[in-house]
């Protein structure tokens, strides 16, 4: 498994629009990481869990991804629940939570203006989509958060977007070595107006689960 120095630049600039923005938050709030975010996990994951981008006051603050807002959440108790992690919350990045054959990353790496990112910025970002995806083991499982992260999967593996289309528990066999399953983002907005439910969630990590054949942990 390659190294985040390997296929990640902390100090990346190429987004004029993101590097401007992060720099005036640096500014507001110098205790923020304000920077690319990397990814967080083990380094030889069964599952490479892909979202949108940091949040204001989540990972572009901690420097963690989904640590510290609301999205994080239900995230890292489902993550725990199901065995892939030593505890249920991430509050910090030296707080001492281990991911355990998981990993988590973004699609694009550096917090976007309204938390929208444009598409040149998705597509410049790509690049370190593609080697951390290159760098997964032959039968690991990419979960995708959402439909900005699902596209971004597809197009770093030069797919073709129709013949995989995102909906909610779908699982895409990718190619030979890569399946993809897909979730609704663990958003604020998704799960308070019970787009994404709890139960909806665990539903995607059954899966999961029963594609690795792995005994699930604590799942009632």
């Amino acid at each position: 498994m390659k190294q985040d120095t390997d296929y990640f630049d902390v100090n990346c600039r190429r987004c004029q629009r993101l590097s401007v923005f992060l720099d005036d938050i640096g500014q507001q709030y110098p205790d923020y990481h304000a920077r690319p975010v990397a990814a967080f996990g083990d380094e030889s994951p069964d599952v490479l869990i892909v979202g949108l981008a940091p949040g204001m006051h989540g990972a572009n603050a901690t420097g963690r991804p989904f640590t510290g807002d609301h999205a994080g959440i239900l995230l890292y108790e489902t993550l725990f629940k199901f065995g892939f992690s030593n505890g249920p919350v991430s509050l910090s990045f030296d707080d001492g939570l281990t991911l355990k054959k998981c990993r988590i990353t973004n699609a694009v790496k550096c917090l976007p203006p309204q938390n929208k990112p444009t598409g040149d910025e998705i597509n410049t970002c790509n690049a370190f989509l593609k080697n951390e995806l290159q760098a997964l083991r032959d039968g690991a499982i990419v979960l995708a958060l959402g439909g900005v992260a699902h596209n971004s999967v597809i197009k770093a593996l030069g797919l073709k977007q129709k013949q995989f289309p995102f909906g909610h528990n779908q699982v895409h066999q990718l190619n030979s070595q890569l399946t993809l399953n897909d979730s609704y983002h663990c958003s604020r907005y998704n799960t308070q107006t019970k787009r994404l439910t709890t139960k909806m969630f665990h539903a995607v990590f059954h899966s999961i689960n029963r594609h690795l054949k792995r005994k699930p942990r604590r799942v009632e």
